[in-house]
């Protein structure tokens, strides 16, 4: 509506006409902006100005006006479940924003995390293995897989089962003919969901078992955010975690927060049990651990410990800092309105003062030490009294303002 690609139909309230606002209602009517002096013709040919003939305009616009977000803000009443996000990168580059995602993520990531080689995470590429698929058989069984999946999507759904459902989104990166076999053995009591959690969880077991490790990258932060959780820091670790999943690509990303999920439904001691003589979350544990991170760097006992908290915390791990989310819309705002993005944003590693203030702090500092150093040498009874006359000297010679304070005229 601001850079009128469609507008509002005009209505009255009391007689008066209502401020177009966009309403997300039924009630609320808009069209396309027709060409301008030439409603004559439309009257005539019924045409409506193409909204794409707007795109560059959109798309090349150098500045979004801040009082143009204003009236978004005010006029916006979608009321969704989360609060309304302005889309500000409307005219960057996806690289561009991408970039500063990245930068910023980064650099929070190195303040967390002491590593000893940067090069891994300066120059990451997107390098996580992709899952490597066997050939297909010909369609017959590429028309089946589809059948398949659709239908154990439908099953678990009338089911409404947490269990089953989490089970067959994972199916989605499960080879074709492992999907077909699933169905192939489907028990013929459907009913009998023990059997076919059972029979799912076999199937996932069994895929992950032999699938390159999904968090394989950046090795050395593996043993930083297990460092964290040994020494209790579990607040930092959980921040570190999130910024490092953040660097992972979409794909690998939601595979994994696909699984994680069902590891963390699986491993509640009130679901189905998985072998008789451990607790679910024990074997969910052993048999998903280097599906996850297989680092000859990491001792057993830290890996296990990473994966049971990427379980424990399955919920959390996938969101994004607050602070870092501001950081990242600023900085882009910023570079939106050709602005230094630099200026003030960004993690700050220090206290920011100004000139003055850092000055001023400077002398006193510095007087204090000198007073204190005075003073040492003064009460020193080791000292003799050759030797102190001497340092005093010295003192006196370098800082006379400073003597003259502590002793007096």
């Amino acid at each position: 509506m601001d850079y009128k690609v469609f507008e509002a139909v005009p209505t009255k309230v009391f007689g008066k006409d209502k401020k177009p606002t966009f309403e997300d209602s039924s009630c609320s009517l808009y069209r396309f902006t027709t060409i301008p002096n030439q409603d004559s013709q439309l009257g005539k040919e019924n045409k409506l100005f193409s909204p794409s003939r707007y795109a560059d305009a959109l798309f090349k616009s150098s500045d979004i006006k801040s009082a143009s977000l204003e009236d978004l803000w005010e006029n916006l009443s979608l009321k969704p479940a989360e609060s309304p996000h302005v889309n500000i990168s409307a005219n960057l580059s996806p690289q561009v924003v991408n970039e500063v995602w990245q930068e910023e993520t980064v650099g929070r990531l190195l303040q967390l995390i002491d590593l000893p080689l940067l090069d891994s995470l300066l120059k990451r590429q997107e390098v996580v293995p992709k899952v490597t698929q066997p050939k297909r058989q010909p369609d017959l069984v590429s028309n089946r897989n589809y059948l398949d999946r659709g239908i154990l999507k439908a099953y678990s759904e009338s089911q409404e089962d947490e269990w089953l459902s989490s089970a067959i989104d994972c199916l989605e990166y499960l080879p074709d003919q492992m999907v077909v076999d699933i169905s192939r053995n489907f028990p013929e009591q459907p009913d009998r969901t023990d059997l076919v959690k059972e029979l799912l969880f076999d199937a996932i077991s069994k895929y992950y078992s032999s699938r390159e490790p999904l968090l394989n990258h950046l090795s050395d932060v593996h043993n930083g955010i297990a460092e964290l959780l040994v020494n209790g820091k579990t607040e930092i670790a959980l921040e570190a975690t999130q910024l490092f999943l953040k660097l992972l690509d979409s794909q690998n990303r939601e595979e994994f927060r696909r699984l994680l999920y069902f590891m963390a439904v699986a491993a509640h001691p009130s679901e189905l049990k998985l072998q008789k003589e451990s607790d679910n979350r024990m074997v969910v544990k052993r048999i998903f651990s280097k599906a996850i991170v297989d680092n000859k760097n990491l001792s057993k006992g830290k890996t296990d410990l990473l994966v049971l908290f990427l379980m424990d915390h399955q919920k959390d791990v996938f969101k994004i800092p607050g602070t870092l989310h501001k950081i990242v819309s600023v900085k882009l705002m910023d570079i939106q309105k050709g602005r230094d993005p630099n200026r003030d944003t960004g993690y700050i590693y220090c206290q920011r003062i100004d000139q003055s203030d850092y000055s001023d702090h400077t002398r006193k500092t510095t007087k204090d030490e000198l007073m204190n150093l005075l003073k040492n040498i003064d009460e020193d009874s080791k000292l003799s009294a050759k030797e102190k006359k001497k340092l005093l000297g010295q003192f006196y010679k370098c800082h006379p303002d400073i003597f003259i304070e502590y002793f007096g005229d």
